[in-house]
């Protein structure tokens, strides 16, 4: 029976290699203009360097869009972008960043990383809800936050599970980063609140989600403080007060559980009332994402005794130091569970969500793997390869929904599986 299982895993996971690796080809000789977001990016940087103001889009060259970063990104971003040879070939180097966001993520607490777990997470970083064709695609720089989420959960989660009482430096180094990267993309910041679910004291806890707020407002404080006329055109484009050019905002065509709320709402003559819009979309978020994950989370922690006196925060913490590699799983779930709550979910975000999905992925059993693979890997792949486009819809976040609930599903049924894995070994 094992032997079969593995046989038919095996071939499941070919062909969804076989899948993505098909899809890229395809995406990399279509005649399309390719990388329109990093031309913007860097057009950006030339402007800022030439001393124009690179908020107004009549100061780029070659395109229509608006720089959307905050302004010290002009700097960081100026070796990035030096010499042109990142709009030149951003494919290629976008190739090798995503190998190597692959390679620097995480076990859930192996002394070992196994070939087949790279081999999962790389694929996962590839192929994924095709977040990273449209990354390849756009160019954005959704690849740099990627790959610094990848270092930021290496310092996060040690690689072996008896190692939390140790290295406490790494992880506030972790925590910084985690939250310079939402910095990148405001509306994800609610991702470090995830850090609460580390295996550790919560007074610990509470110093790296301080940290990573921090390291989330640094950027902001920066940009205000030392670019100031540049950070109040930043806030222009922000809030549309730029006329007569594309503003970043809200609203904008994405697939988020904002906009299917707004949708809905369409249906019934309510589109144009933003309290109802806003209503529903937490209680859509609520209900589909954060209300099971939290329910699962208390389930889990309700199995064990109870101390006379605890309360279900004390309970709650000590589960999981009592159980760090299941608390590891926990952290990165919560994460991959806010970051698909946000409220503005463009399609190339899609790639960060597949990187907390490959840390979680390569310790699934056969059939929730099989699941996740055909779910989030065949289903999308197929609609791409077949030339429709995911773009408008809500695919994306039907599909990321969906591996949600299937590892939500694989905890509830074993949640202390990692744990027993452990003493096996």
């Amino acid at each position: 029976m094992t032997e079969r299982r593995n046989t038919w895993l095996a071939w499941l996971i070919g062909l969804t290699a076989l899948l993505v690796l098909g899809n890229l080809v395809s995406d990399a000789t279509l005649p399309l203009n390719y990388g329109w977001d990093v031309r913007v990016n860097c057009a950006a940087v030339d402007a800022y360097a030439d001393g124009l103001d690179p908020y107004f889009v009549r100061n780029l060259k070659g395109t229509r869009f608006s720089y959307p970063y905050l302004p010290v990104t002009l700097d960081v971003f100026r070796p990035v972008c030096a010499g042109g040879v990142l709009v030149a070939h951003h494919m290629g180097v976008y190739l090798v960043l995503a190998v190597l966001c692959g390679l620097l993520l995480p076990g859930l607490g192996r002394m070992r990383t196994s070939p087949r777990d790279i081999a999962l997470r790389l694929l996962c970083a590839f192929g994924a809800f095709i977040g990273f064709e449209w990354v390849w695609a756009s160019g954005n720089f959704a690849i740099l936050g990627g790959v610094l989420t990848a270092v930021a959960l290496r310092l996060l989660l040690p690689p072996a599970s008896g190692a939390w009482d140790r290295g406490f430096a790494l992880r506030v180094g972790g925590a910084a980063l985690l939250g310079l990267v939402t910095s990148f993309k405001l509306v994800f910041c609610p991702v470090i609140a995830a850090l609460y679910f580390l295996p550790l004291p919560r007074a610990r806890k509470l110093v790296l989600i301080a940290v990573a707020a921090f390291g989330f407002a640094l950027p902001i404080l920066i940009s205000r403080v030392f670019y100031a006329d540049l950070f109040a055109s930043w806030l222009g484009v922000m809030t549309k007060q730029i006329p007569d050019q594309h503003a970043v905002e809200l609203m904008e065509t994405n697939p988020s559980l904002l906009l299917l709320a707004r949708g809905l709402l369409d249906q019934v003559g309510l589109g144009d009332s933003k309290p109802a819009m806003f209503a529903t979309y937490a209680l859509a978020a609520l209900a589909l994402v954060l209300v099971p994950f939290v329910l699962s989370v208390l389930r889990a922690v309700g199995s064990e005794p109870v101390r006379a006196g605890e309360s279900l925060l004390v309970r709650l913490d000590r589960w999981l130091i009592d159980h760090p590699r299941v608390a590891a799983r926990v952290t990165v779930l919560a994460m991959f569970a806010l970051y698909v709550s946000s409220p503005r979910l463009k399609e190339y975000a899609f790639f960060e969500l597949a990187v907390y999905a490959a840390v979680l992925i390569a310790d699934l059993p056969a059939l929730a793997l099989a699941a996740m693979l055909t779910v989030g890997f065949l289903a999308p792949g197929l609609v791409s390869i077949t030339g429709h486009t995911v773009e408008g819809g809500f695919i994306l976040l039907i599909v990321a929904l969906a591996c949600l609930w299937i590892l939500l599903l694989d905890f509830r049924a074993e949640p202390m599986r990692l744990e027993a894995q452990d003493l096996r070994s």
